[in-house]
């Protein structure tokens, strides 16, 4: 078993979630070597966690490994997942950082920012 899938079990076992299981859909989060966000959705976790690990699931993860996993979100379905997924995409850097720290307060705050710049 790799790392990320070690991780991802830790934290799931720790917030009471099983998003492990194979049909789960979910929105996860891993710090690339580069110290990039990567986000992604899948229903079978395990499995991309090992494609990433493997350097099998995509061309960035392929170049720029991941070294940690930081979070994941459930969904009632893929469509759901996909739908956050891009939502999140679109988040400047430190939003999503505040959000990978669930640092509320900071969330709060930057999305502040963007409404008042939007008037």
């Amino acid at each position: 078993m790799n790392v990320l899938i070690a991780e991802a079990r830790r934290m799931a076992l720790s917030k009471g979630q099983r998003p492990a299981s194979k049909g789960t859909c979910v929105v996860y989060f891993l710090r690339l070597r580069s110290d990039a966000l990567y986000i992604g959705a899948t229903k079978d976790l395990e499995q991309r966690l090992e494609d990433h690990f493997s350097g099998q699931a995509c061309r960035t993860t392929e170049l720029d490994p991941p070294i940690i996993f930081l979070r994941f979100e459930v969904f009632g379905s893929l469509t759901e997942a996909r739908t956050r997924e891009a939502q999140l995409k679109r988040w400047t850097r430190a939003k999503k950082e505040a959000l990978v720290k669930d640092d509320l307060e900071s969330l709060h705050m930057l999305s502040k920012s963007r409404e008042s710049r939007n008037c």
